[in-house]
């Protein structure tokens, strides 16, 4: 018993910390209370022309519009107030129902306590006082019952005794009557509140799911950001190797001038050609990259550095992935002979990153057995470029989707040298990465 106890408390949520928000009074609630008003008083007209009047209910004409037009209007604060509009319905139906019986059993009226006592469970604050007042609500009205049950026995006895009423079906008429009527008031009562312990936890689980929405959109959010964060701290350390590669080649080729430049002066201005050249490439690689870099903190996320990695690079990682169930092939294709070899080294690596984290994606996230990896390279100007496509014939894997934080690594990247991305799927099928990066702006 005491657990059937407390899995009621439990669905009721009286131990749950949860409280549903209460609304103003809105036009929702100004437009149900005119409806129901209205449509109480025309249907209360129609009931006295078509039956000839209430010829048992002694109450004058007003009072009976005014018992319609109050029900109506406690409707307005049924979810701001629910407790108290559960109580004054229940007042409401008590007081209509011994002056004007005939008025309070009108369908309009009974849809005034209905809602009143559904809106009670649905919107109460404090689940423990919900149970109290609605608890005290049914055992008054089924006391009324009873009590008119009682009376009922008694005069079906005077009857029986003084006038030998005929008994039609197995129970005397007064008590099937009122018995009747108890079980369709416990099923009208029954039917109020659990409508409204189901209308409270609907909306409990909504608040829930919005909540939990929200938390894993900030969540996304946050790892986006660290995601940017970790690629641009990548790129950073990337730079680093970059930009001292340059600066040690110029350290050594002013050395090599300043020895030669007496006796060997062709050979020192060719060295300072090389100085000023290095020096370019490591200015225009600096601004590249720093312009797309924030500050952040933090710890080497791996131990191997691939930071002299290009496309020369390329057949060794393609041979790691191929034969681990996904075939891969490797083309490049040069306009000229050697442009690939020539290409700069930041870019050289913007190229090899994009196809490591392709073709992980791929062997991730894909259901791929194949897979092609397309590098083009042309320096003729005027639009010289250098282009990284990396295409599979495969299907998103089901229950394997990624959070996209590895795309957002290759367009993190590419922006870094003015790249154009396009990633996504092909009408023909599979999944196709594309990054191409002008020449001119690294050059």
């Amino acid at each position: 018993m005491s657990r059937l106890n407390q899995r009621v408390l439990e669905w009721f949520g009286v131990d749950d910390d949860w409280e549903r928000p209460r609304p103003p009074i809105g036009r929702q609630d100004v437009v149900l209370a005119a409806s129901v008003g209205a449509v109480g008083l025309l249907t209360l007209e129609l009931v006295r022309s078509a039956a000839g009047g209430f010829e048992h209910t002694d109450a004058p004409m007003w009072a009976q519009w005014l018992a319609v037009a109050l029900g109506a209007v406690l409707l307005l604060g049924r979810r701001r107030w629910p407790l108290v509009v559960a109580s004054l319905a229940a007042l409401h139906m008590f007081v209509a129902g011994v002056a004007m019986p005939e008025v309070m059993a009108q369908t309009s009226l009974q849809i005034v306590y209905f809602v009143a006592l559904l809106s009670g469970v649905a919107w109460a604050r404090d689940r423990r006082a919900m149970l109290l007042v609605v608890g005290v609500i049914v055992l008054f009205m089924f006391a009324w019952i009873g009590w008119q049950f009682a009376i009922g026995s008694a005069a079906q006895e005077w009857l029986d005794d003084e006038e030998g009423a005929d008994q039609v079906g197995f129970f005397p008429r007064i008590p099937a009557a009122v018995g009747y009527s108890l079980a369709i008031n416990a099923l009208y009562f029954g039917g109020a509140i659990a409508g409204g312990g189901f209308s409270w936890r609907s909306a409990r689980q909504r608040d829930r799911l919005e909540e939990q929405a929200a938390t894993i959109a900030a969540q996304a959010g946050r790892l986006r950001q660290q995601a940017v964060v970790d690629e641009r701290l990548r790129i950073a350390r990337d730079l680093h190797d970059v930009v001292a590669h340059g600066v040690s080649a110029m350290g050594i080729q002013a050395g090599a001038a300043r020895r030669v430049l007496e006796r060997d002066p062709d050979a020192a201005r060719t060295a300072l050609s090389h100085v000023e050249e290095a020096s370019r490439d490591a200015v225009a690689q600096m601004r590249r990259l720093l312009g797309t870099l924030r500050e952040g903190t933090g710890e080497e996320t791996s131990s191997t550095r691939t930071t002299d990695a290009g496309v020369g690079d390329l057949p060794d990682l393609v041979a790691e992935v191929d034969g681990q169930g996904l075939a891969v092939s490797l083309d490049v294709v040069e306009a000229q002979p050697g442009a690939a070899s020539r290409l700069p080294r930041g870019l050289g690596l913007a190229v090899y990153r994009t196809v490591q984290e392709a073709l992980a994606n791929v062997r991730r996230h894909s259901t791929a057995d194949s897979a092609s990896v397309v590098v083009r390279v042309d320096e003729a100007p005027p639009r010289a470029y250098a282009e990284v496509e990396v295409v599979d014939n495969g299907r998103p894997r089901h229950g394997t989707s990624g959070s996209g934080l590895g795309q957002l690594g290759i367009r993190e990247r590419a922006a870094t040298h003015d790249g154009q991305v396009d990633i996504g799927p092909r009408v023909t099928g599979g999944y196709r990465v594309r990054v191409r990066y002008p020449l001119e702006a690294s050059t």
